[in-house]
Protein backbone atom coordinates (compact mmCIF):
# COMPACT_ATOMS: atom_id res chain seq x y z
CA UNK A 1 0.00 0.00 0.00
CA UNK A 2 0.99 3.48 -0.60
CA UNK A 3 -0.39 7.01 -0.43
CA UNK A 4 -1.27 8.63 -3.58
CA UNK A 5 -2.58 12.44 -4.12
CA UNK A 6 -4.44 14.06 -6.75
CA UNK A 7 -4.31 17.83 -7.32
CA UNK A 8 -7.50 19.77 -8.37
CA UNK A 9 -7.93 23.70 -8.13
CA UNK A 10 -11.31 24.72 -6.26
CA UNK A 11 -11.37 28.82 -5.94
CA UNK A 12 -8.26 29.82 -6.97
CA UNK A 13 -6.20 27.69 -4.90
CA UNK A 14 -4.60 24.41 -5.49
CA UNK A 15 -5.66 21.54 -2.97
CA UNK A 16 -4.45 17.99 -2.81
CA UNK A 17 -6.43 15.01 -1.83
CA UNK A 18 -5.10 11.73 -0.40
CA UNK A 19 -5.85 8.48 -0.75
CA UNK A 20 -4.11 5.09 0.51
CA UNK A 21 -4.01 2.76 -2.68
CA UNK A 22 -3.37 -0.70 -2.74
CA UNK A 23 -1.36 -2.12 -5.58
CA UNK A 24 -2.63 -6.03 -6.28
CA UNK A 25 -1.08 -8.24 -9.04
CA UNK A 26 -3.44 -9.67 -11.23
CA UNK A 27 -3.29 -12.45 -14.16
CA UNK A 28 -0.05 -11.40 -16.71
CA UNK A 29 1.90 -9.95 -14.25
CA UNK A 30 -0.14 -6.63 -14.23
CA UNK A 31 -0.46 -4.65 -11.39
CA UNK A 32 -3.83 -2.72 -10.51
CA UNK A 33 -4.71 -0.27 -8.14
CA UNK A 34 -7.16 -0.28 -5.53
CA UNK A 35 -8.57 2.53 -3.85
CA UNK A 36 -8.35 1.47 -0.06
CA UNK A 37 -9.54 4.34 1.86
CA UNK A 38 -9.82 7.99 0.49
CA UNK A 39 -8.02 10.36 3.45
CA UNK A 40 -9.28 14.14 1.82
CA UNK A 41 -6.87 17.08 2.46
CA UNK A 42 -4.69 15.97 5.59
CA UNK A 43 -1.91 17.55 6.60
CA UNK A 44 2.10 17.22 6.86
CA UNK A 45 2.05 15.90 9.87
CA UNK A 46 -1.02 13.48 9.08
CA UNK A 47 0.74 12.52 5.66
CA UNK A 48 3.89 11.24 7.97
CA UNK A 49 1.78 9.36 10.25
CA UNK A 50 -0.32 7.60 7.56
CA UNK A 51 3.14 7.08 5.54
CA UNK A 52 4.64 5.08 8.77
CA UNK A 53 1.38 2.74 9.20
CA UNK A 54 1.51 1.74 5.65
CA UNK A 55 3.62 -1.72 5.18
CA UNK A 56 4.40 -3.23 1.59
CA UNK A 57 4.93 -6.70 1.55
CA UNK A 58 5.94 -8.38 -1.27
CA UNK A 59 4.57 -11.94 -2.41
CA UNK A 60 7.18 -14.94 -3.49
CA UNK A 61 5.66 -18.13 -5.09
CA UNK A 62 5.72 -21.84 -4.12
CA UNK A 63 4.92 -24.65 -5.51
CA UNK A 64 2.60 -27.29 -4.04
CA UNK A 65 3.58 -30.52 -1.91
CA UNK A 66 1.41 -33.24 0.16
CA UNK A 67 2.21 -32.42 3.63
CA UNK A 68 0.79 -33.67 7.07
CA UNK A 69 0.08 -31.57 10.25
CA UNK A 70 0.34 -32.48 13.24
CA UNK A 71 0.38 -29.65 16.76
CA UNK A 72 4.07 -28.62 17.62
CA UNK A 73 3.45 -30.15 20.69
CA UNK A 74 2.51 -33.72 19.73
CA UNK A 75 5.10 -34.61 17.78
CA UNK A 76 7.55 -36.44 19.70
CA UNK A 77 8.71 -40.07 18.22
CA UNK A 78 7.59 -39.09 14.70
CA UNK A 79 10.69 -39.61 12.55
CA UNK A 80 11.89 -36.42 10.92
CA UNK A 81 10.17 -36.26 7.11
CA UNK A 82 9.86 -33.39 4.83
CA UNK A 83 6.43 -34.37 4.40
CA UNK A 84 5.01 -33.90 8.23
CA UNK A 85 4.33 -30.20 8.98
CA UNK A 86 4.54 -29.09 12.80
CA UNK A 87 2.19 -26.02 13.40
CA UNK A 88 1.99 -23.67 16.21
CA UNK A 89 -1.89 -23.84 16.87
CA UNK A 90 -1.38 -20.79 19.88
CA UNK A 91 -1.00 -18.45 16.83
CA UNK A 92 -3.71 -19.45 14.65
CA UNK A 93 -4.96 -16.83 13.03
CA UNK A 94 -8.38 -15.75 10.86
CA UNK A 95 -8.03 -13.44 7.98
CA UNK A 96 -9.46 -11.38 5.58
CA UNK A 97 -13.79 -12.67 6.55
CA UNK A 98 -15.78 -11.75 3.56
CA UNK A 99 -19.28 -12.08 1.75
CA UNK A 100 -19.83 -15.45 0.15
CA UNK A 101 -23.32 -17.09 0.96
CA UNK A 102 -25.45 -14.68 -0.86
CA UNK A 103 -22.14 -14.14 -3.89
CA UNK A 104 -22.60 -18.22 -4.04
CA UNK A 105 -26.59 -18.12 -4.51
CA UNK A 106 -26.28 -15.08 -6.96
CA UNK A 107 -24.17 -17.19 -9.15
CA UNK A 108 -26.37 -20.71 -8.75
CA UNK A 109 -29.13 -18.57 -10.23
CA UNK A 110 -26.81 -17.12 -12.95
CA UNK A 111 -26.11 -20.58 -13.74
CA UNK A 112 -29.54 -21.81 -13.56
CA UNK A 113 -30.50 -18.95 -16.14
CA UNK A 114 -27.68 -20.51 -18.42
CA UNK A 115 -26.30 -16.30 -18.49
CA UNK A 116 -22.94 -18.04 -17.73
CA UNK A 117 -22.62 -19.73 -21.48
CA UNK A 118 -25.20 -17.23 -23.24
CA UNK A 119 -22.74 -14.28 -22.13
CA UNK A 120 -19.59 -16.28 -22.53
CA UNK A 121 -20.58 -16.92 -26.03
CA UNK A 122 -21.57 -13.30 -26.48
CA UNK A 123 -19.13 -11.08 -24.92
CA UNK A 124 -15.57 -12.98 -24.98
CA UNK A 125 -12.49 -12.76 -24.37
CA UNK A 126 -10.28 -9.61 -25.17
CA UNK A 127 -6.44 -9.91 -25.81
CA UNK A 128 -5.26 -8.89 -22.45
CA UNK A 129 -7.39 -12.12 -21.08
CA UNK A 130 -10.22 -10.32 -19.87
CA UNK A 131 -13.47 -12.38 -19.50
CA UNK A 132 -16.21 -9.58 -19.94
CA UNK A 133 -19.09 -12.36 -19.21
CA UNK A 134 -17.27 -12.54 -15.32
CA UNK A 135 -17.14 -9.01 -15.46
CA UNK A 136 -20.72 -8.51 -16.04
CA UNK A 137 -21.04 -11.05 -13.33
CA UNK A 138 -19.86 -9.07 -10.98
CA UNK A 139 -21.97 -6.24 -12.01
CA UNK A 140 -25.04 -7.54 -11.88
CA UNK A 141 -24.24 -9.11 -8.57
CA UNK A 142 -23.45 -6.10 -6.87
CA UNK A 143 -26.77 -4.75 -7.92
CA UNK A 144 -28.71 -7.83 -6.84
CA UNK A 145 -26.78 -7.63 -2.93
CA UNK A 146 -25.79 -4.71 -2.31
CA UNK A 147 -26.66 -1.74 -5.11
CA UNK A 148 -24.24 1.13 -5.13
CA UNK A 149 -21.83 3.04 -7.93
CA UNK A 150 -19.41 1.62 -9.65
CA UNK A 151 -17.00 3.24 -7.83
CA UNK A 152 -17.84 2.03 -4.50
CA UNK A 153 -17.85 -1.38 -6.24
CA UNK A 154 -14.20 -1.22 -7.25
CA UNK A 155 -13.36 0.61 -3.82
CA UNK A 156 -14.37 -1.63 -1.41
CA UNK A 157 -17.06 -4.18 -1.85
CA UNK A 158 -15.20 -6.28 -4.46
CA UNK A 159 -12.59 -6.98 -1.56
CA UNK A 160 -15.14 -7.61 0.99
CA UNK A 161 -17.16 -10.15 -1.30
CA UNK A 162 -15.80 -13.92 -2.00
CA UNK A 163 -16.05 -13.65 -5.84
CA UNK A 164 -12.70 -14.00 -6.23
CA UNK A 165 -12.88 -17.66 -4.73
CA UNK A 166 -16.03 -18.38 -6.69
CA UNK A 167 -15.05 -17.32 -10.12
CA UNK A 168 -11.32 -18.47 -9.83
CA UNK A 169 -10.29 -14.88 -10.74
CA UNK A 170 -8.75 -12.04 -9.07
CA UNK A 171 -9.04 -8.35 -8.07
CA UNK A 172 -8.56 -7.60 -11.94
CA UNK A 173 -12.38 -8.28 -12.27
CA UNK A 174 -13.30 -4.67 -10.49
CA UNK A 175 -10.93 -2.39 -11.75
CA UNK A 176 -12.92 0.88 -12.45
CA UNK A 177 -11.94 1.06 -15.68
CA UNK A 178 -13.33 -2.58 -17.07
CA UNK A 179 -16.81 -1.96 -15.09
CA UNK A 180 -16.90 1.31 -17.33
CA UNK A 181 -16.24 -0.74 -20.75
CA UNK A 182 -18.31 -3.60 -19.81
CA UNK A 183 -21.59 -1.48 -20.32
CA UNK A 184 -20.39 0.03 -23.19
CA UNK A 185 -20.87 -4.24 -24.56
CA UNK A 186 -24.35 -4.77 -23.53
CA UNK A 187 -26.90 -2.91 -25.50
CA UNK A 188 -26.32 -4.20 -28.70
CA UNK A 189 -27.45 -7.89 -27.19
CA UNK A 190 -30.42 -6.55 -25.50
CA UNK A 191 -33.42 -8.92 -27.42
CA UNK A 192 -30.91 -12.05 -27.66
CA UNK A 193 -31.39 -11.17 -23.82
CA UNK A 194 -35.12 -10.93 -23.95
CA UNK A 195 -35.37 -14.19 -26.28
CA UNK A 196 -32.95 -16.26 -24.15
CA UNK A 197 -34.85 -15.47 -20.75
CA UNK A 198 -38.04 -16.31 -22.46
CA UNK A 199 -37.14 -19.57 -23.25
CA UNK A 200 -35.51 -20.24 -20.26
CA UNK A 201 -38.08 -19.22 -18.09
CA UNK A 202 -40.68 -21.67 -20.18
CA UNK A 203 -38.43 -25.00 -19.49
CA UNK A 204 -37.83 -24.10 -15.49
CA UNK A 205 -41.44 -22.67 -14.83
CA UNK A 206 -43.60 -23.74 -17.35
CA UNK A 207 -44.78 -19.92 -18.29
CA UNK A 208 -47.11 -19.17 -20.85
CA UNK A 209 -47.41 -15.67 -22.37
CA UNK A 210 -50.96 -15.47 -23.05
CA UNK A 211 -51.48 -12.67 -20.44
CA UNK A 212 -49.28 -9.96 -20.38
CA UNK A 213 -49.05 -6.78 -17.95
CA UNK A 214 -47.84 -3.39 -19.14
CA UNK A 215 -46.96 -0.45 -17.23
CA UNK A 216 -44.52 2.78 -16.72
CA UNK A 217 -42.43 4.70 -14.62
CA UNK A 218 -39.67 7.29 -13.95
CA UNK A 219 -36.50 7.07 -12.58
CA UNK A 220 -34.49 10.70 -11.93
CA UNK A 221 -30.98 11.66 -12.10
CA UNK A 222 -28.64 13.84 -9.93
CA UNK A 223 -27.47 15.64 -13.18
CA UNK A 224 -27.53 19.43 -13.89
CA UNK A 225 -29.13 20.33 -17.83
CA UNK A 226 -28.38 21.24 -20.51
CA UNK A 227 -27.75 17.83 -22.33
CA UNK A 228 -26.64 17.07 -25.86
CA UNK A 229 -29.08 17.41 -28.27
CA UNK A 230 -31.46 14.08 -28.38
CA UNK A 231 -30.69 13.24 -24.94
CA UNK A 232 -33.46 11.07 -22.69
CA UNK A 233 -32.85 12.95 -19.56
CA UNK A 234 -36.22 15.42 -19.22
CA UNK A 235 -38.17 17.02 -16.93
CA UNK A 236 -41.66 15.30 -16.68
CA UNK A 237 -44.16 13.60 -14.71
CA UNK A 238 -42.18 12.34 -12.11
CA UNK A 239 -43.69 9.29 -10.47
CA UNK A 240 -41.21 9.44 -7.85
CA UNK A 241 -41.90 12.83 -6.45
CA UNK A 242 -38.66 14.36 -7.63
CA UNK A 243 -39.85 17.16 -10.05
CA UNK A 244 -36.92 18.88 -9.69
CA UNK A 245 -34.80 16.11 -11.42
CA UNK A 246 -34.46 14.81 -14.86
CA UNK A 247 -35.37 11.79 -15.66
CA UNK A 248 -36.32 8.96 -18.13
CA UNK A 249 -39.16 6.74 -18.31
CA UNK A 250 -38.98 2.99 -18.43
CA UNK A 251 -41.67 0.53 -20.03
CA UNK A 252 -42.29 -2.66 -18.90
CA UNK A 253 -43.91 -5.88 -20.09
CA UNK A 254 -44.36 -8.63 -17.63
CA UNK A 255 -45.96 -11.80 -16.93
CA UNK A 256 -48.73 -12.14 -14.39
CA UNK A 257 -45.92 -14.51 -12.04
CA UNK A 258 -43.74 -11.06 -12.01
CA UNK A 259 -41.30 -12.37 -14.51
CA UNK A 260 -39.95 -9.63 -17.10
CA UNK A 261 -40.31 -9.81 -20.98
CA UNK A 262 -39.34 -6.89 -22.50
CA UNK A 263 -38.50 -3.13 -21.02
CA UNK A 264 -37.72 0.41 -23.42
CA UNK A 265 -36.00 3.55 -22.10
CA UNK A 266 -37.91 6.04 -23.15
CA UNK A 267 -37.30 10.24 -22.85
CA UNK A 268 -38.29 12.03 -19.69
CA UNK A 269 -41.25 13.72 -20.85
CA UNK A 270 -42.79 10.44 -22.83
CA UNK A 271 -46.46 10.28 -22.31
CA UNK A 272 -48.00 7.71 -21.34
CA UNK A 273 -50.60 6.80 -24.04
CA UNK A 274 -47.97 7.35 -27.18
CA UNK A 275 -46.27 4.07 -25.78
CA UNK A 276 -48.26 1.17 -26.41
CA UNK A 277 -48.54 0.80 -30.26
CA UNK A 278 -45.00 0.16 -30.36
CA UNK A 279 -45.03 -2.78 -27.70
CA UNK A 280 -48.10 -4.32 -29.28
CA UNK A 281 -45.82 -4.53 -32.22
CA UNK A 282 -42.68 -6.11 -30.48
CA UNK A 283 -44.85 -8.71 -29.02
CA UNK A 284 -45.92 -9.61 -32.11
CA UNK A 285 -42.87 -9.88 -33.33
CA UNK A 286 -41.62 -11.91 -30.62
CA UNK A 287 -44.63 -14.14 -29.84
CA UNK A 288 -46.36 -14.19 -33.15
CA UNK A 289 -50.18 -13.48 -33.11
CA UNK A 290 -52.65 -15.31 -30.71
CA UNK A 291 -54.78 -15.00 -28.22
CA UNK A 292 -53.18 -13.05 -25.77
CA UNK A 293 -54.39 -10.89 -22.90
CA UNK A 294 -53.02 -7.07 -22.23
CA UNK A 295 -53.26 -5.75 -18.86
CA UNK A 296 -53.23 -1.88 -18.55
CA UNK A 297 -53.99 1.01 -15.82
CA UNK A 298 -55.87 3.98 -17.10
CA UNK A 299 -54.18 6.59 -18.81
CA UNK A 300 -51.72 4.14 -21.08
CA UNK A 301 -54.06 3.19 -23.89
CA UNK A 302 -55.76 5.65 -26.47
CA UNK A 303 -59.23 5.24 -28.16
CA UNK A 304 -57.28 5.13 -31.15
CA UNK A 305 -54.88 1.88 -30.21
CA UNK A 306 -57.90 0.20 -28.36
CA UNK A 307 -59.60 0.56 -31.92
CA UNK A 308 -57.03 -1.22 -33.85
CA UNK A 309 -56.55 -3.97 -31.16
CA UNK A 310 -60.27 -4.92 -31.69
CA UNK A 311 -59.94 -4.30 -35.02
CA UNK A 312 -56.83 -6.85 -35.25
CA UNK A 313 -56.93 -9.76 -37.16
CA UNK A 314 -56.99 -12.08 -34.14
CA UNK A 315 -58.36 -9.39 -32.29
CA UNK A 316 -56.21 -8.48 -29.51
CA UNK A 317 -57.77 -8.17 -26.16
CA UNK A 318 -57.35 -6.30 -23.21
CA UNK A 319 -58.24 -5.46 -20.18
CA UNK A 320 -57.97 -1.71 -18.97
CA UNK A 321 -58.85 0.65 -16.02
CA UNK A 322 -61.15 3.36 -16.65
CA UNK A 323 -61.15 6.73 -15.10
CA UNK A 324 -63.65 7.09 -13.01
CA UNK A 325 -65.66 10.46 -15.17
CA UNK A 326 -66.26 8.04 -17.00
CA UNK A 327 -68.97 7.08 -14.53
CA UNK A 328 -70.42 9.80 -15.24
CA UNK A 329 -71.58 8.88 -18.91
CA UNK A 330 -72.51 5.93 -17.82
CA UNK A 331 -73.78 5.91 -14.80
CA UNK A 332 -78.07 5.80 -15.72
CA UNK A 333 -77.45 2.39 -17.80
CA UNK A 334 -74.97 0.87 -15.20
CA UNK A 335 -78.25 2.13 -12.21
CA UNK A 336 -80.04 -0.79 -14.14
CA UNK A 337 -77.92 -3.43 -14.42
CA UNK A 338 -78.25 -6.31 -11.00
CA UNK A 339 -75.32 -7.03 -9.09
CA UNK A 340 -73.41 -10.16 -9.86
CA UNK A 341 -70.96 -11.75 -6.96
CA UNK A 342 -67.67 -11.90 -8.89
CA UNK A 343 -65.97 -13.52 -5.47
CA UNK A 344 -66.65 -13.08 -1.57
CA UNK A 345 -66.57 -9.33 -0.97
CA UNK A 346 -66.33 -8.62 -4.84
CA UNK A 347 -69.53 -7.57 -6.78
CA UNK A 348 -69.62 -6.46 -10.51
CA UNK A 349 -72.29 -4.74 -12.80
CA UNK A 350 -71.86 -5.61 -16.40
CA UNK A 351 -72.68 -3.25 -19.20
CA UNK A 352 -71.94 -4.47 -22.97
CA UNK A 353 -71.65 -1.30 -25.54
CA UNK A 354 -70.27 -0.75 -29.09
CA UNK A 355 -68.16 -4.32 -28.74
CA UNK A 356 -66.89 -3.81 -25.47
CA UNK A 357 -67.48 -4.83 -21.55
CA UNK A 358 -67.98 -2.37 -19.02
CA UNK A 359 -66.88 -3.72 -15.65
CA UNK A 360 -67.92 -1.93 -12.56
CA UNK A 361 -66.56 -3.54 -9.34
CA UNK A 362 -66.99 -2.70 -5.67
CA UNK A 363 -64.73 -4.30 -3.22
CA UNK A 364 -66.15 -4.02 0.46
CA UNK A 365 -62.61 -4.17 1.69
CA UNK A 366 -61.57 -1.33 -0.62
CA UNK A 367 -64.28 0.73 0.01
CA UNK A 368 -63.81 0.26 4.05
CA UNK A 369 -59.91 1.31 3.56
CA UNK A 370 -60.98 4.67 1.13
CA UNK A 371 -63.23 5.92 3.20
CA UNK A 372 -61.04 5.22 6.65
CA UNK A 373 -58.17 7.18 4.57
CA UNK A 374 -60.96 10.16 3.64
CA UNK A 375 -62.58 10.37 7.14
CA UNK A 376 -59.04 10.33 8.54
CA UNK A 377 -58.18 13.17 6.02
CA UNK A 378 -60.87 15.36 6.37
CA UNK A 379 -60.99 14.90 9.80
CA UNK A 380 -57.19 16.31 10.35
CA UNK A 381 -58.17 19.07 7.92
CA UNK A 382 -61.44 20.25 9.50
CA UNK A 383 -59.16 20.56 12.81
CA UNK A 384 -56.29 22.41 10.83
CA UNK A 385 -59.34 25.00 9.54
CA UNK A 386 -60.64 25.62 12.61
CA UNK A 387 -57.08 26.09 14.33
CA UNK A 388 -56.49 28.64 11.09
CA UNK A 389 -59.60 30.60 11.57
CA UNK A 390 -58.73 31.39 15.45
CA UNK A 391 -55.52 32.72 14.45
CA UNK A 392 -54.57 36.31 14.49
CA UNK A 393 -52.22 36.32 11.29
CA UNK A 394 -51.73 38.61 7.88
CA UNK A 395 -53.85 37.43 5.26
CA UNK A 396 -50.55 36.70 3.31
CA UNK A 397 -49.66 34.16 6.66
CA UNK A 398 -53.29 32.89 6.16
CA UNK A 399 -52.91 32.05 2.70
CA UNK A 400 -49.77 30.31 2.88
CA UNK A 401 -50.28 28.34 5.97
CA UNK A 402 -53.79 27.23 3.65
CA UNK A 403 -51.62 26.49 0.67
CA UNK A 404 -49.89 24.39 3.57
CA UNK A 405 -53.04 22.38 4.34
CA UNK A 406 -54.46 21.77 0.81
CA UNK A 407 -50.51 19.87 0.66
CA UNK A 408 -51.61 17.30 3.57
CA UNK A 409 -54.87 16.42 2.63
CA UNK A 410 -55.45 17.33 -0.93
CA UNK A 411 -58.47 14.56 -1.49
CA UNK A 412 -60.00 15.72 1.55
CA UNK A 413 -59.72 19.48 0.36
CA UNK A 414 -61.52 18.56 -2.78
CA UNK A 415 -64.67 17.95 -0.28
CA UNK A 416 -64.04 21.70 1.39
CA UNK A 417 -64.85 25.05 0.06
CA UNK A 418 -62.74 27.76 1.47
CA UNK A 419 -63.25 31.67 1.27
CA UNK A 420 -60.40 34.45 2.31
CA UNK A 421 -61.50 37.57 2.48
CA UNK A 422 -60.38 39.90 0.02
CA UNK A 423 -59.22 42.64 2.58
CA UNK A 424 -58.67 41.42 5.87
CA UNK A 425 -57.36 37.35 6.98
CA UNK A 426 -61.14 36.44 7.69
CA UNK A 427 -61.40 32.42 6.49
CA UNK A 428 -64.56 30.97 6.21
CA UNK A 429 -65.26 27.18 4.85
CA UNK A 430 -67.66 24.74 5.16
CA UNK A 431 -68.17 21.05 3.36
CA UNK A 432 -69.14 20.40 -0.29
CA UNK A 433 -71.81 17.37 1.06
CA UNK A 434 -72.69 17.40 -2.89
CA UNK A 435 -69.06 16.44 -4.10
CA UNK A 436 -68.86 14.31 -0.91
CA UNK A 437 -72.07 12.34 -1.93
CA UNK A 438 -70.73 11.50 -4.88
CA UNK A 439 -67.24 10.52 -3.37
CA UNK A 440 -68.67 7.68 -1.58
CA UNK A 441 -70.78 6.69 -4.26
CA UNK A 442 -66.93 6.30 -6.01
CA UNK A 443 -65.16 4.73 -2.99
CA UNK A 444 -63.81 1.20 -3.25
CA UNK A 445 -65.21 0.90 -6.79
CA UNK A 446 -64.16 0.33 -10.32
CA UNK A 447 -64.85 0.99 -13.96
CA UNK A 448 -62.99 -1.70 -16.07
CA UNK A 449 -63.43 -2.25 -20.00
CA UNK A 450 -62.41 -5.03 -21.81
CA UNK A 451 -62.86 -6.93 -25.50
CA UNK A 452 -63.20 -10.08 -23.50
CA UNK A 453 -66.81 -9.98 -23.57
CA UNK A 454 -67.44 -13.90 -22.88
CA UNK A 455 -65.34 -14.13 -19.79
CA UNK A 456 -66.88 -14.73 -16.50
CA UNK A 457 -66.60 -11.33 -14.36
CA UNK A 458 -65.05 -13.47 -11.54
CA UNK A 459 -61.91 -14.05 -14.00
CA UNK A 460 -61.89 -10.54 -15.19
CA UNK A 461 -61.80 -9.36 -11.65
CA UNK A 462 -58.40 -11.78 -10.75
CA UNK A 463 -57.19 -10.63 -14.02
CA UNK A 464 -57.17 -6.36 -12.97
CA UNK A 465 -55.57 -7.96 -9.37
CA UNK A 466 -52.39 -8.97 -11.28
CA UNK A 467 -51.53 -5.40 -12.31
CA UNK A 468 -49.96 -5.75 -8.88
CA UNK A 469 -47.11 -7.57 -10.05
CA UNK A 470 -46.39 -5.03 -12.49
CA UNK A 471 -46.07 -2.45 -9.60
CA UNK A 472 -43.98 -5.06 -7.85
CA UNK A 473 -41.67 -5.23 -10.15
CA UNK A 474 -41.28 -1.34 -10.44
CA UNK A 475 -40.97 -1.64 -6.44
CA UNK A 476 -38.42 -3.99 -6.24
CA UNK A 477 -36.38 -2.45 -9.00
CA UNK A 478 -36.44 1.23 -7.03
CA UNK A 479 -35.97 -0.50 -3.48
CA UNK A 480 -34.29 -3.58 -3.48
CA UNK A 481 -32.21 -3.42 -6.56
CA UNK A 482 -31.46 0.39 -5.63
CA UNK A 483 -31.93 1.43 -9.49
CA UNK A 484 -32.14 5.40 -8.85
CA UNK A 485 -30.91 7.67 -9.00
CA UNK A 486 -28.25 7.02 -11.51
CA UNK A 487 -24.79 9.21 -11.65
CA UNK A 488 -23.80 8.10 -15.37
CA UNK A 489 -23.60 10.89 -17.84
CA UNK A 490 -23.03 9.15 -20.94
CA UNK A 491 -26.88 8.62 -22.65
CA UNK A 492 -25.47 4.85 -23.51
CA UNK A 493 -24.22 3.86 -19.87
CA UNK A 494 -27.29 4.99 -18.72
CA UNK A 495 -28.87 2.86 -20.89
CA UNK A 496 -26.70 -0.46 -19.92
CA UNK A 497 -27.28 0.60 -16.16
CA UNK A 498 -30.71 -0.16 -16.64
CA UNK A 499 -29.87 -3.32 -18.45
CA UNK A 500 -27.72 -3.99 -15.26
CA UNK A 501 -30.36 -3.97 -12.98
CA UNK A 502 -32.81 -5.97 -15.23
CA UNK A 503 -31.06 -8.46 -15.42
CA UNK A 504 -30.36 -8.54 -11.66
CA UNK A 505 -33.68 -8.58 -11.14
CA UNK A 506 -34.60 -11.43 -13.43
CA UNK A 507 -32.06 -13.34 -10.77
CA UNK A 508 -34.47 -11.80 -8.10
CA UNK A 509 -37.56 -13.12 -9.88
CA UNK A 510 -36.14 -16.33 -10.39
CA UNK A 511 -35.65 -17.19 -7.02
CA UNK A 512 -38.73 -15.79 -5.95
CA UNK A 513 -40.21 -18.09 -8.21
CA UNK A 514 -38.44 -20.72 -6.48
CA UNK A 515 -39.85 -19.15 -3.23
CA UNK A 516 -42.81 -19.19 -3.66
CA UNK A 517 -43.52 -22.90 -4.28
CA UNK A 518 -41.90 -23.37 -0.70
CA UNK A 519 -43.80 -20.49 0.97
CA UNK A 520 -45.33 -17.39 0.22
CA UNK A 521 -44.22 -15.61 2.73
CA UNK A 522 -40.47 -16.01 1.87
CA UNK A 523 -39.16 -12.95 -0.40
CA UNK A 524 -36.04 -12.80 -2.11
CA UNK A 525 -34.29 -10.35 -0.11
CA UNK A 526 -35.17 -12.38 3.18
CA UNK A 527 -33.75 -15.29 1.83
CA UNK A 528 -30.22 -13.49 0.74
CA UNK A 529 -30.14 -11.95 3.96
CA UNK A 530 -29.88 -15.04 5.59
CA UNK A 531 -26.97 -16.63 3.16
CA UNK A 532 -25.11 -13.15 3.89
CA UNK A 533 -24.61 -14.46 6.98
CA UNK A 534 -22.16 -17.33 5.99
CA UNK A 535 -18.73 -15.62 5.75
CA UNK A 536 -15.37 -16.79 3.81
CA UNK A 537 -12.57 -17.04 6.05
CA UNK A 538 -8.49 -17.51 6.01
CA UNK A 539 -7.60 -19.79 8.33
CA UNK A 540 -3.54 -18.67 9.27
CA UNK A 541 -1.22 -21.43 10.69
CA UNK A 542 1.75 -20.81 11.31
CA UNK A 543 4.51 -23.70 11.11
CA UNK A 544 7.43 -24.30 13.47
CA UNK A 545 10.24 -23.85 10.06
CA UNK A 546 8.43 -20.53 9.24
CA UNK A 547 6.38 -21.69 6.83
CA UNK A 548 2.46 -20.78 6.80
CA UNK A 549 -0.59 -23.22 6.47
CA UNK A 550 -3.54 -21.06 4.93
CA UNK A 551 -7.40 -22.58 5.16
CA UNK A 552 -9.85 -21.01 3.54
CA UNK A 553 -12.88 -22.12 4.85
CA UNK A 554 -16.61 -20.76 4.71
CA UNK A 555 -18.50 -20.79 7.91
CA UNK A 556 -20.70 -23.43 8.67
CA UNK A 557 -24.23 -22.33 7.87
CA UNK A 558 -27.36 -21.80 10.42
CA UNK A 559 -29.80 -24.14 11.05
CA UNK A 560 -32.45 -22.33 9.37
CA UNK A 561 -30.24 -21.45 6.44
CA UNK A 562 -29.54 -25.61 6.08
CA UNK A 563 -33.25 -25.98 5.96
CA UNK A 564 -33.55 -23.42 3.12
CA UNK A 565 -30.93 -25.00 1.29
CA UNK A 566 -32.92 -28.60 1.83
CA UNK A 567 -36.24 -27.06 -0.02
CA UNK A 568 -34.75 -25.21 -2.41
CA UNK A 569 -32.46 -28.12 -3.11
CA UNK A 570 -29.32 -26.69 -3.07
CA UNK A 571 -25.74 -28.34 -1.88
CA UNK A 572 -22.65 -26.42 -0.86
CA UNK A 573 -19.47 -27.07 -2.62
CA UNK A 574 -16.56 -28.66 -0.96
CA UNK A 575 -14.23 -26.46 0.61
CA UNK A 576 -11.47 -25.10 -0.84
CA UNK A 577 -7.84 -27.22 -0.67
CA UNK A 578 -5.31 -25.79 2.16
CA UNK A 579 -2.29 -23.71 0.86
CA UNK A 580 0.93 -23.82 2.16
CA UNK A 581 3.56 -20.75 1.49
CA UNK A 582 7.58 -21.28 1.09
CA UNK A 583 8.06 -19.39 3.77
CA UNK A 584 6.32 -16.99 5.92
CA UNK A 585 6.57 -13.86 3.51
CA UNK A 586 5.42 -16.15 0.49
CA UNK A 587 1.90 -16.29 -1.02
CA UNK A 588 -0.09 -19.68 -0.37
CA UNK A 589 -0.11 -22.14 -2.90
CA UNK A 590 -2.45 -25.69 -2.96
CA UNK A 591 -1.10 -28.92 -1.37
Amino acid sequence: MFLRFKIRRKDGKQHRYWSVVENTRVAGGRVVQRHVLYLGEINDTQELAWRRSIEVLDDGAAQPRTLSLFPEDRCDGLLADASIVRVKLSELRLCRPRQWGACWLALMLWRELQLDPFWSKLLGVNRKGTRWDQVLFVLVAYRLLAPGSEWRLHREWFQRSALVDLLGEDAGLAEIHKLYRCHDRLLTHKQAVFDHLVARWRDLFNISYDVLLYDLTSTYFEADPPFPEGDKRRFGYSRDHRPDCVQIVIALVVTPEGLPLAYEVLPGNTSDKTTLRGFLERIERQYGKARRVWLMDRGVPTEEVLAEMRAADPPVHYLVGTPKGRLTRLEKPLIAEPWQEARPGVQVKLLAQEGELYVFAQSLDRVAKERAIRRRQLKRLWSRLKQLSTMQLTREELLMKLGAARDQSRKAWRLVETEVAADSATLSYRLDRKKLRQVRQREGRYLLRTNLVEEDPAKLWSHYLLLVRVEEAFKNLKGDLAIRPIFHQLEARIEAHIFTAFLAYCLHVTLARRLHALAPGLTPRSVLEKFATVQMIDVHLPTTDGRQLVLTRYTEPEPELKLLLKKLKLDLPAQPPPKITANALAPPTPL
